[in-house]
């Protein structure tokens, strides 16, 4: 499925930049089925309700991942979901400070 260049252009999850099948049955488990939905959605708090309803502590990029999916919809360029591996470091940093 091609990308889309816009948000305005993602009509499925599948055409968000970074958003493969495996994160697309991950959002649909967190209950967001359209794009629109991850509009104004926090990040950490979908990966921590991801964790909860699987059991299974998720690899830490998945946050990297939701965040470029959320920022990708709110507006932001399509950026590779690693682009926001420092800000999710030095985020979680704060939190074990």
């Amino acid at each position: 499925m091609k990308k889309a260049l816009r948000h305005q252009d993602a009509h499925q999850l599948e055409q968000i930049p970074n958003i493969g099948k495996a994160s697309t049955a991950d959002l649909r488990l967190l209950g967001i089925h359209q794009p629109a939905q991850l509009k104004g959605r926090d990040p950490y708090a979908m990966y921590e309700d991801l964790c909860i309803l699987t059991n299974v502590r998720h690899d830490p990029c998945v946050i990297d991942t939701f965040i470029s999916a959320v920022r990708f919809m709110e507006g932001a360029p399509a950026l590779p979901w690693w682009d926001y591996t420092n800000e999710r470091k030095a985020h979680l940093l704060t939190l074990s400070s």
